[in-house]
């Protein structure tokens, strides 16, 4: 046995271990709205607690993991935790991709397994409809900024004389966001 492809193996184990683990923190971060209330302003775990209402034991945690993979920065200086533009607009923004969001959507999955094992042995499938809410949820947080932002200046006009319908109609709303019920 070649010693370092052993620990070459067991390091790329260790890794996607971690990054399993820190995908059920990004969904507690989401559900609890953990990152909106960081975008905020830089916080110690005990102020990102008075915020939220969250205990500081636990966001301690949080705000560690969080900082190691990169998902908020750390001042050492001041002992803050906050999010860089490009964090706040990823995590925090309902303008922005809601990276948080896409955990959810691999966490609803997972839920799924003992019935997605099974139709490894039967062959029957998983229908959609039959994943666990996570994931849906998950893709309308995620895929919904793609959407707007695509709705009127692709799509509509991508349809054989449905942009000109719409301009002729009595209110029809010069926005994307106009267009797309808001769920969350």
């Amino acid at each position: 046995m070649d010693h370092d492809k052993l620990m070459e193996f067991l390091g790329r184990f260790t890794a996607d271990l971690g990054a399993t683990g820190s995908a059920g923190l990004a969904v507690i971060g989401n559900r609890l709205g953990l990152y909106r209330a960081l975008a905020q302003g830089p916080a110690t775990p005990g102020v990102l607690a008075e915020r939220t209402g969250c205990h500081e034991r636990y966001l301690t945690e949080w705000l560690n993991n969080q900082a190691a993979g990169g998902y908020v920065s750390y001042d050492l200086a001041t002992g803050e935790f906050f999010l860089s533009d490009e964090q706040a607009f990823c995590l925090a923004d309902p303008s922005g991709p809601n990276i948080s969001a896409a955990f959810l959507i691999a966490l609803g999955y997972l839920r799924a397994e003992p019935r997605i094992t099974e139709a490894f042995r039967t062959g029957d499938g998983l229908a959609w409809h039959e994943h666990h809410e996570d994931v849906f949820v998950g893709c309308d947080a995620f895929y919904r900024p793609g959407y707007v932002a695509e709705l009127v200046p692709s799509w509509i006009p991508a349809l054989d004389g449905v942009a000109e319908k719409l301009a002729a109609a009595p209110g029809w709303p010069t926005s994307a966001a106009a267009w797309v019920p808001r769920r969350c």
